[in-house]
């Protein structure tokens, strides 16, 4: 019989993370979901039989009680999906010296302090440890410098991870999405979409027009991709970059003219 793995997912209170909570409930696995959110999290647990705790994850004393309280009431810490994040949107002169700290505290610091908790107790179990950054980590976005440099941060965080704990069992692997339909993707759509008057799923489909699979994913998509990474499937990944973005990537845009007629709107 398969042991019972005890995850912690943070944003889990919506999206990838609840996504990720639903899918090693399902497996078989206790998942401890955290996020600032009390209701969010309710409802994420009522729905796939979670655990909510409530956690500031770029307070380092919420950080450190949260992943104390997981081990001392499971007994173990076999994986660990640092998925919270924020998005303040502009380019660099646009940005107030708060937007940045905000969101460099939120999307990279708050890994850094979840891992140098957890990582004892992965060592232990020769655990896992999975971070979502973005496809703005490996292409150069217009206007989010914070989002962007955060996450691209968070990448190379992970991988220094993975090159240092690795010889201990530790395995530290990155999910890059691409549009995803989450309830930060959607805000996103309205402020793109509302100005030149499109609906949600025509500004779905606008932004999606280049990737190659001509679609968003869903938060299930990528909750698989990191339930493999998690699992004895991805037992010799260490390291990697995965992108889960449908190909969105991959066109060249010096010859995206050849296929689109590209026109200022």
């Amino acid at each position: 019989m398969r042991m019972q793995r005890v995850l912690i997912v943070t944003g889990g209170g919506s999206g990838i993370g609840a996504a990720v909570a639903a899918a090693g409930a399902a497996a078989g696995d206790r998942v401890v979901i955290c996020g600032r959110r009390k209701e969010a999290l309710d409802r994420v647990a009522a729905e796939t039989g979670a655990e909510p705790r409530v956690c500031d994850v770029s307070s380092p004393d919420e950080v450190a009680g949260l992943v104390a309280g997981v081990v001392a009431a499971h007994g173990r810490l076999d994986g660990v999906v640092a998925n919270a994040g924020t998005l303040r949107n502009g380019a660099v002169l646009d940005l107030s010296p708060e937007d940045w700290d905000a969101t460099i505290k939120t999307n990279l610091t708050s890994v850094f302090l979840l891992a140098r908790a957890a990582l004892p107790h992965l060592i232990e179990t020769k655990g896992s440890l999975v971070t979502v950054s973005s496809v703005a980590a490996l292409r150069v976005p217009a206007g989010v410098a914070a989002y962007a440099t955060s996450k691209a941060g968070l990448t190379m965080l992970t991988q220094t991870i993975a090159a240092d704990y690795g010889p201990q069992g530790v395995r530290a692997n990155v999910v890059c999405p691409g549009w995803i339909r989450t309830e930060m993707s959607d805000m996103e759509m309205a402020l793109f979409g509302e100005p030149h008057g499109l609906t949600r799923e025509e500004a779905y489909d606008e932004v999606t027009r280049l990737v190659p699979q001509r679609r968003a994913g869903s938060p299930d998509e990528a909750a698989a991709a990191i339930m493999w990474l998690l699992g004895p499937g991805a037992s010799y990944v260490n390291g990697a970059v995965l992108s889960v973005d449908g190909g969105t990537a991959l066109p060249d845009p010096g010859t995206v003219p050849f296929d689109f007629q590209v026109k200022p709107r």
